[in-house]
């Protein structure tokens, strides 16, 4: 796109000018902006940030929230008391319409501010040059000017014309529709080429697949061309999830149940009872209303919301709502090893030489330290020459911070930095004039350096032993002078030493470098690489892991690790990680996988516990294998190779800290920590809040079905109704107000992750939860109907009968949400009191409201109620601790069969 006027003096296409022109455009250089210009430009563009996307209107957002078929049912009935000018009836059933649509309204804005403010937490970041030095920053505060670098999986994080590209290539499907990624150069192209041929230009939002560049932001924020494309700008995710649309079915079953009895109820009323039609419609309308729980549809969102919000204070960032209701069914994670099961503090702990070993002493990113033999045997040459290729092929910056090493880079690459340092390397003077940057595809990262002497310059290599050695034809003699020929089997018992004692080894290799080009190709090391040496390093496991994979097993869930290291040392790391307390971790190659047919893997993974020296492909045959089984799986990863993977499993997690752009793109949930433990804990948050859905329906549908169940019972036998129509729709109204999102707030049940998961198949409801639920409802309802009955029989007044069965409706409805504080433990215990504050927040609330009802001489005219003694306060309060006793009953019974089949 044309440089905007607003941003630079010209108006020619950056793509058609030199990297040097677009610099002096924006008053930039190649060693970037300084920190007091970017300031400068960053007053005058302003944020690099897309403008929201417009929302809907308020009132349409709110009216949307009348579309289920639970609230045309209840609006159905309103016009039908419209008609048959009953009005106080038809602005009752209005009020609850409206106070639900209001409730799910309302939580509706705080679940998409949830995920606004989430997003926010996983903002862009970028790699930038200011004054030389090169620096992370969130990619908001980029600017027009500023110099950036990136590299596999990196995304844009603006408009880019690129200045320097290493075999770069950029997936830009999302502007172009191109499946394959685009080569990109520093070469100019015409002004008027399109997206698609812009060669030398890097376009905010696509994503690096391979190679590395640097290039300078021409355009950012709205002036971007993705700016300009609106169908790309909201991002915000779909609140419906595959919960919701089960909750969806049981309430289309509900309105079809209900439409089903009513017809019923009309046939009895006029063919049996000869029932007047006003009076008989009247009696069915109220059926109707009393057995809708129109509470139903807002009750996921607002659980949903609250739980994304209490993941993200402990470092689990849910980007898509539906993965918190899957995480609580996870069987298998599969764990990504460094970083995650381990601390990601590397240290170089050991250095082999073809004549010696050295020992590095030191731990983590401390200066102190030194590199001495091992033995008798030395080789100073030999060892200097290894940390000379491990300091020139690295791309990790070390600054002096007192006793320690400030860093700016990978964790592997700061620990050989810093082994280097140790053995007393200066880098200082050298040119490095061309790099391979390190891909998970090929394994190893190689450099193009000057001799500082004149003469053939040196590719210097570092990776993994197995890449380097099946490339290695020579390697140093041990005298130092010469080569000699590889000796494969010795190093390969050097490799097996290391690993065996849990750690990650890599290789260091040379060769001259090609005099026909002055870049380095994969031709160049494809073979008769000169060995140098091997770095073993450590990276202990964290031992919140160790906590956190007993727990897993506890809970019936498998860990798997896979990791690139060879497995030995994979091994000896699951070893300390207990992933398989009752014995020897069974482990495999990726090599071993390769041979595997698919019904091969799918027969063994299930077995198998580590997954060494594999690659990103690996993990998508790991996740089929694993859900061939019907496995819920979450899958972990942080390369750009890795989003298929995470994409294809039931839950992808990406890490926070060294994850790619791309990957937290595809994953569902991020860890903002890197940590294993987060994952854990938020399977135990997905457990909680599925639990408190559970909970939260279990105590919804009695309520509903029980006042059902009165009006039919009234009508089949032709008895006086024990509740008017206005009194039943009150108490579905101050319900729905109060105590209907109580229990979305309960804290974890006391062993819950110590049952197994439910199963991916499992029903909303198990059918001894709808036991549970059709037992409550009828006491509800005995309840109800007794109170009503026995005191019309004692001649009490018709209006105190009915306002007594209306107490007793709501204090049963305190009882048993208390009762439904546990779906799987007694609440006879001083627990059942405690832990939840909204519960007594909401039932005190239920309870002002129920005494206007009672007391209040305008509630009284209203819904012919009147006040009530002891007497009748002691009914009602002695019926609800009656059914809550028989509802505990019930439970330990259910629970005994339960407990001893899930645990």
């Amino acid at each position: 796109m044309p440089i905007n006027v607003t941003q630079a003096s010209i108006e020619t296409p950056a793509h058609a000018l030199s990297g040097t022109e677009v610099l002096t455009a924006f008053n930039s250089r190649e060693s970037g902006l300084s920190p007091h210009e970017a300031n400068a430009a960053r007053e005058r563009f302003g944020p690099n940030k897309i403008p929201a996307a417009k929302r809907k209107p308020a009132v349409i957002r709110f009216l949307a929230h009348f579309n289920n078929v639970l609230i045309y049912i209840l609006l159905v009935a309103g016009m039908l008391k419209a008609v048959n000018r009953d009005w106080v009836d038809f602005w009752v059933i209005i009020a609850v319409a409206v106070v639900n649509a209001a409730i799910g309204y309302i939580q509706e804005g705080q679940a998409e501010k949830a995920i606004s403010g989430i997003r926010d937490m996983l903002s862009l970041h970028a790699t930038v040059l200011h004054d030389g030095l090169w620096q992370e920053i969130d990619a908001e505060y980029l600017v027009p000017g500023d110099v950036v670098r990136f590299g596999p999986g990196d995304k844009i994080p603006a408009d880019i014309r690129i200045l320097t590209a290493q075999r770069l290539k950029i997936d830009e499907s999302m502007l172009t529709g191109e499946s394959e990624p685009a080569e990109k150069n520093t070469d100019n192209v015409g002004a008027n080429a399109g997206i698609g041929d812009r060669t030398n230009i890097a376009h905010s939002g696509t994503v690096v697949t391979q190679g590395n560049g640097t290039g300078v932001v021409y355009a950012t924020g709205a002036n971007t061309e993705i700016g300009h494309i609106q169908d790309l700008v909201d991002s915000t995710d779909d609140l419906k999830t595959p919960l919701t649309a089960q909750l969806d079915n049981l309430g289309t079953r509900f309105a079809q149940a209900i439409l089903g009895v009513s017809l019923i109820l009309l046939f009895l009323g006029r063919v049996i009872h000869d029932m007047a039609p006003s009076s008989l419609l009247s009696n069915i309308l109220s059926f109707a209303v009393a057995t809708v729980p129109e509470g139903l549809p807002a009750l996921v969102t607002i659980t949903l919301a609250l739980g994304v919000q209490q993941m993200a204070t402990h470092n689990a960032i849910t980007r898509k709502m539906g993965a918190v209701e899957t995480l609580g069914a996870v069987t298998t994670i599969c764990s990504d090893k460094t970083g995650t099961l381990t601390r990601n503090e590397m240290t170089a702990l050991a250095a082999i030489t073809p004549s010696a070993r050295y020992e590095i002493s030191g731990t983590g990113f401390g200066r102190a330290g030194d590199v001495t033999p091992a033995g008798p045997t030395t080789d100073p040459e030999g060892v200097a020459e290894l940390a000379r290729i491990i300091s020139l092929c690295n791309d990790a910056v070390l600054r002096e911070n007192g006793e320690m090493w400030s860093v700016v880079g990978e964790p592997t690459e700061a620990a050989l930095a810093i082994f280097s340092d140790k053995q007393g390397f200066d880098s200082s003077g050298i040119e490095r004039t061309a790099s391979i940057p390190f891909d998970s595809a090929h394994k190893f990262m190689a450099v193009r350096v000057a001799n500082p002497g004149g003469g053939t310059d040196d590719v210097l290599l570092k990776g993994a032993p197995d890449v380097l050695f099946s490339r290695c034809t020579t390697q140093r003699a041990a005298d130092g002078e010469g080569k000699v020929s590889f000796d494969l089997a010795f190093w390969e018992s050097q490799v097996d030493s290391l690993a065996s004692q849990g750690m990650r080894v890599l290789a260091a290799a040379r060769c001259p470098a090609s005099s026909f080009h002055t870049n380095i190709e994969f031709e160049d090391v494809a073979n008769s690489l000169e060995l140098v040496g091997l770095i073993g390093l450590i990276d202990p496991p964290r031992a919140e892991a160790i906590e956190a994979i007993a727990i897993c097993h506890e809970a019936g869930i498998a860990v798997k690790m896979i990791t690139g290291d060879h497995v030995e040392t994979a091994k000896a790391i699951s070893r300390q990680l207990n992933l398989r307390p009752d014995g020897e971790p069974v482990a495999v190659t990726g090599a071993e996988i390769e041979k595997m047919s698919r019904s091969q893997l799918a027969e063994h993974v299930v077995d198998i516990d580590v997954f060494a020296r594999t690659s990103p492909e690996h993990k998508i045959r790991i996740v089929d294998a694993l859900q061939s089984h019907d496995q819920v799986v979450a899958m972990t990863g942080d390369g750009a190779n890795d989003a298929p993977a995470l994409t294809r499993a039931d839950v992808g997690i990406a890490m926070g800290i060294k994850g790619t752009e791309a990957t937290k793109e595809a994953a569902d949930m991020v860890l903002a920590d890197d940590n294993f433990a987060t994952i854990e804990k938020a399977v135990a948050e997905g457990r909680r809040i599925y639990d408190n859905i559970i909970k939260s329906v279990v105590f919804m549908l009695p309520t509903s079905i029980g006042q059902g169940l009165i009006v039919l019972f009234a009508m089949i036998f032709g008895w006086d109704a024990p509740l008017a129509p206005t009194q039943i729709l009150w108490v579905n109204l101050i319900t729905a107000v109060t105590l209907s999102v109580a229990l979305a707030f309960e804290p974890a049940e006391e062993g819950i992750m110590n049952r197994n998961p439910r199963g991916r198949k499992a029903r909303l409801l198990a059918p001894w939860l709808w036991i549970r639920i059709m037992w409550i409802s009828v006491l509800i309802a005995a309840a109800t109907m007794g109170a009503y009955y026995a005191l019309n029989h004692a001649g009490v007044d018709t209006v105190i009968a009915r306002t007594t069965a209306v107490t007793v409706l709501v204090v049963a409805q305190m009882f048993v949400l208390i009762n439904s504080r546990f779906l799987y433990h007694s609440s006879l215990n001083l627990h059942a009191l405690t832990g939840n504050n909204v519960l007594w927040i909401s039932s005190g609330s239920l309870l002002t409201l129920h005494l206007l009802f009672v007391y209040a001489p305008f509630m009284n005219t209203l819904f012919d109620s009147t006040g009530l003694g002891f007497a009748e306060w002691g009914i009602a309060v002695g019926a609800a601790l009656v059914i809550f006793l028989i509802v505990e009953v019930i439970k330990a019974s259910q629970n005994r069969f339960y407990a001893n089949k899930h645990r």
